[in-house]
C-alpha cells in the first residue's frame, strides 16, 4: 500500500507524541479528520446551494418537506424534531423561506390550533435543483474512493455513529 502524505491531522498527532508520548491519539486521528472533512463538506455545500439563494440549513427545511412526500407538508414542530432545531430557529428559516415563496404556512386542517408547512411549487422546483447540484458536489469528492471504499467507509461510519449515539 503507497504511504499518503501527512496531512494537518498527522502533524497535530505527531507534535502530541513528541510532547505526551504516553498518549494514544488514534481517536484524535479519526475525528479530527471527520470534523475537518465535515467542515470542507460544509463549505463545499453551502457554496452549491448559493446560486438558488438558500443556506445548508434552508436546504435542509426544503429537503425534509420534499422527503416527506406528497402533499409535501408537516408541521413545524415535525420539522424542528426532524432537524433537531429549537422553535426560534425554525421561525428564523421558515420566514425566510415564506418571503421568498418557496414555502407557506397555513392553519392545519386535522388541529385546528396548529400549522402545516408547505413546499410551494417554486420550491418544489428549487429543491430538486438544488439536491442534484449537492449530490454532485458530494459525489466529486466521493470519487476519491472507489465503490468498495466508499461502501467500505459508508458502513463503519454507520456503527462509529450508531456506538456514540444514545
Amino acid at each position: 500500500m503507497q504511504q499518503q502524505p501527512a496531512d494537518p491531522v498527522d502533524v497535530i498527532t505527531e507534535q502530541w507524541a513528541r510532547v505526551r508520548p504516553d498518549l494514544d491519539t488514534r481517536a484524535m486521528e479519526v475525528f479530527g479528520r471527520i470534523f475537518r472533512l465535515a467542515r470542507a463538506m460544509g463549505d463545499r455545500m453551502e457554496r452549491a446551494y448559493k446560486p438558488y439563494g438558500i443556506s445548508r440549513g434552508e436546504f435542509d427545511v426544503l429537503a425534509t418537506l420534499r422527503r416527506s412526500g406528497e402533499p409535501y407538508a408537516l408541521s413545524p414542530r415535525q420539522l424542528s424534531a426532524t432537524l433537531m432545531l429549537t422553535t426560534g430557529g425554525m421561525t428564523g428559516r421558515l420566514d425566510k423561506l415564506e418571503h421568498a415563496g418557496l414555502l407557506r404556512r397555513s392553519p392545519d386542517p386535522h388541529d385546528r390550533r396548529g400549522l402545516q408547512v408547505t413546499l410551494t411549487e417554486e420550491g418544489l422546483r428549487l429543491i430538486d435543483e438544488a439536491v442534484g447540484a449537492g449530490l454532485a458536489e458530494e459525489n466529486a469528492a466521493l470519487a476519491a474512493l472507489g465503490t468498495e471504499q466508499a461502501d467500505h467507509l459508508a458502513g463503519l461510519l454507520r456503527t462509529l455513529l450508531d456506538a456514540t449515539t444514545e
